[in-house]
């Protein structure tokens, strides 16, 4: 039976990250994964480009039953910290939109980064966990053999995109060790509509996009919506689904920044002969301006000149066209979802270290923990900074 001081399970972004820090430290370090690539989602994160982190890291822009436990690895290991460990191995980066950091040389030059950091580290691919037992030390058993180790560190991540093996493996883990776990949710996902809504609205409309401010339980972001052919996308969208959940209307503000009631009244006094979606065209897509002149109140106003639509009936159009309410029928789920809400339970772990107050020597870092973060890499910079905290103590 091999003996080492540390057995990570998982070879994505946290596990590799832990394994590089403890190693420094001395530590003889095994990972396990049951892939046959590590840092699988790493080489798809950003369309081969992988946003690695954000600017603009805050405790604010992360989900959690307990916001203040990411605080202390967010800080101690930050966004700069991971910019120089991909400058020092002569890598660039371009910033995108809302601070989002983009690895010039790709996605595969990061987990070559990770790799040649875990240099020291044996990494065991295309392995199946079978068994873990403790007594005194953890005892893995696997399709490979059996190791052994004093800490045992769980970052085998959420269950999303399970067409690459994701599981809910890691609240087994922590489930057979007495942990409490919050159940995993798609978050980062599409949302879909009934066929009535999409019929309604979307039909047709498929591939458009425009800008919008979206809200959901007190949260808004002011990003790109996308219409698909069973709902909505982009990232305006994505980022309040992880603060949707069923059955919750959603606000849409088509002209996030233009008081619409003010807009409409104005034309009609200046523009009073010229058709209602005329005006629309002005700001939307003449498919999409067409669609919501005919849709959004009882009677069809797309024909009709301004000077000839009721003042009430224009300025409730116009409310609609800043407070759009709709309800999802749900999301597109697992299948697409890039990140998880949910996970182990904060309550019971070490924020300083990651570690189990319950079970010492067991840790779990990364999307295993009920910590998820907004698009545009912050997610990666939690997987960075939490595998950080605990390598400095496994």
């Amino acid at each position: 039976m091999k003996q080492y001081d540390v057995i990570i399970i998982g070879a994505g972004a946290a596990g590799l990250m832990c394994a590089a820090q403890a190693s420094k430290r001395g530590r003889k370090v095994l990972i396990l994964d049951k892939s046959n690539k590590a840092g699988k989602k790493i080489l798809i994160s950003g369309g081969g480009r992988c946003n690695f982190t954000n600017l603009y890291i805050e405790p604010e822009a992360f989900i959690a039953n307990n916001p203040h436990f990411c605080k202390s690895a967010l800080s101690r290991y930050t966004q700069w910290d991971f910019i120089a460990l991909l400058e020092s191995h002569q890598l660039s980066w371009t910033e995108k939109t809302l601070g989002q950091l983009f690895c010039d040389q790709k996605s595969n030059a990061v987990v070559d980064v990770l790799l040649s950091e875990c240099a020291d580290v044996d990494i065991t691919l295309n392995t199946d966990v079978n068994k873990i037992e403790f007594e005194g030390r953890y005892l893995v058993s696997t399709n490979h053999g059996d190791f052994q180790a004093e800490s045992l560190v769980v970052a085998t991540g959420g269950p999303s995109i399970p067409k690459m093996g994701a599981t809910d493996f890691g609240l087994q883990i922590a489930k057979q060790f007495g942990h409490k776990s919050i159940a995993f949710k798609p978050a980062l996902v599409p949302f879909t509509f009934s066929q009535q809504d999409i019929g309604r609205y979307f039909k047709d409309l498929s591939g458009l996009s425009l800008e919008v401010n979206i809200s959901c339980n007190d949260q808004s972001f002011k990003e790109m919506a996308l219409i698909t052919h069973r709902g909505i996308s982009g990232p305006a969208v994505l980022q309040i689904s992880s603060y949707w959940c069923k059955g919750d209307p959603i606000e849409i503000d088509l002209l996030p920044g233009i008081d619409a009631v003010e807009l409409l009244l104005s034309a009609q006094q200046s523009r009073g002969t010229t058709n209602l979606k005329n005006i629309l065209n002005e700001h939307f897509s003449k498919r999409l301006a067409h669609r919501l002149a005919q849709v959004l109140m009882p009677v069809d106003l797309s024909e009709k000149a301004l000077g000839d639509i009721n003042q009430s009936d224009l300025k409730s159009f116009a409310q609609i066209l800043n407070n759009w309410v709709l309800t999802p029928s749900g999301t597109e789920g697992m299948r697409v979802a890039e990140v998880c809400t949910g996970g182990v339970d904060t309550n019971a772990l070490s924020s300083k270290t990651m570690q189990s107050n319950k079970q010492s020597g067991l840790y779990f870092i990364g999307e295993t923990v009920d910590v998820t973060g907004w698009l545009g890499g912050y997610n990666f910079q939690w997987a960075w900074s939490s595998a950080w905290a605990a390598g400095q103590a496994v």
